[in-house]
C-alpha cells in the first residue's frame, strides 16, 4: 500500500507521458513481461511464506493461500476483460496475478484456503476497476499500475484480513475478545494512517530529467520535463 500511494503522489508530480491517454502504450516486450510476473510469483513465496521464520504449517499455508490467491486474481481479470472488452489479454492475466499477490500478502500468515481463493478473486474485480477508473477516468498516467494494483489492492487486503481470519471463515482465529468489527477498524486505521503518511512527503523542488549543468529543460517523449539536482543548482 505504501508503495501504491507513492505511486500515486509521483505520477500526480511527474504529469503524463506525451500521448496518454490516447496512444496505446503496451510494453515493448510482452514475453519479458511475462518472465518477469512469473519469476515475481515464485519470488512472492520467499517474504509471505518466509515470514514465518521456519519450515512449518504455518509457511507452508502462507505459500499455499498465496499462490491460490495470485491464482484467482489472474482468472478474475481475464473474465473481467472477456466479458467487458470481448477477450482476454495476456498483460491483464499478469496484472491480475500481480494484484492478486498484493492483496493476499496482508492475510498469508492469518487466513485459510477458502480466503485466499475469495480474496484473489475480489482482487481481480476491485483492482480491474480501479485500473479503470485511475487510467480512463481520472487519466493519472500510472504508467505500471502500481496504485491500482498494489495500492487499491494492499487496502482491500488489509480489510479482508479482518474478515477471513476468523475461525468461522477458515482462519486462524482472531485474538481473544476482538470481533471482526473491532479487527477492521483496527486495520482501516492502520491503513488510513499508512496512507496519509506515504502522501505526506517533502515535494523536491523540481521533477524530471537532468539535461546537463546548463539546466535546459525539454518536454521528452516518456513525460518528465527536467530535473534541476542540487548540484546543477549550485553550478547555475
Amino acid at each position: 500500500m505504501n508503495a501504491g500511494v507513492a505511486a500515486l503522489v509521483a505520477a500526480l508530480v511527474v504529469g503524463k507521458r506525451n500521448g496518454f491517454p490516447h496512444t496505446a502504450m503496451p510494453p515493448h516486450n510482452l514475453t519479458m513481461t511475462v518472465t518477469g510476473a512469473s519469476l515475481l510469483w515464485v519470488g512472492w513465496f520467499g517474504f509471505n511464506a518466509g515470514s514465518a521464520l521456519a519450515a512449518n504449517g504455518a509457511a507452508g499455508m502462507a505459500m499455499l493461500v498465496t499462490h491460490v490467491g495470485a491464482a484467482a486474481g489472474a482468472v478474475a481479470w481475464m473474465t473481467l476483460e472477456w466479458v467487458r472488452f470481448g477477450k482476454p489479454s495476456v498483460l491483464g492475466i499478469v496484472t491480475g496475478m500481480v494484484a492478486g499477490l498484493g492483496t493476499i500478502t496482508p492475510a498469508s500468515g492469518y487466513v485459510g484456503p477458502m480466503g485466499g481463493l475469495i480474496i484473489g478473486l475480489v482482487a481481480g474485480i476491485v483492482c480491474f476497476f480501479a485500473t479503470q477508473l485511475v487510467k480512463r477516468k481520472l487519466r493519472i498516467d500510472d504508467s505500471l499500475d502500481v496504485f491500482p494494483v498494489h495500492g487499491v489492492g494492499g487496502f482491500t487486503g488489509l480489510l479482508l484480513t479482518a474478515v477471513f481470519s476468523a475461525t468461522s471463515l477458515d482462519g486462524i482465529g482472531l485474538p481473544d475478545g476482538v470481533s471482526i468489527g473491532g479487527q477492521l477498524l483496527v486495520q482501516v486505521i492502520g491503513a488510513v494512517a499508512t496512507g496519509a503518511s506515504s502522501s505526506s512527503t517533502r515535494r523536491p523542488p523540481s521533477i524530471g530529467i537532468a539535461l546537463g549543468r546548463m539546466g535546459r529543460c525539454e518536454r521528452l517523449a516518456y513525460g518528465a520535463v527536467c530535473l534541476r539536482t542540487n548540484l546543477d543548482l549550485e553550478a547555475g
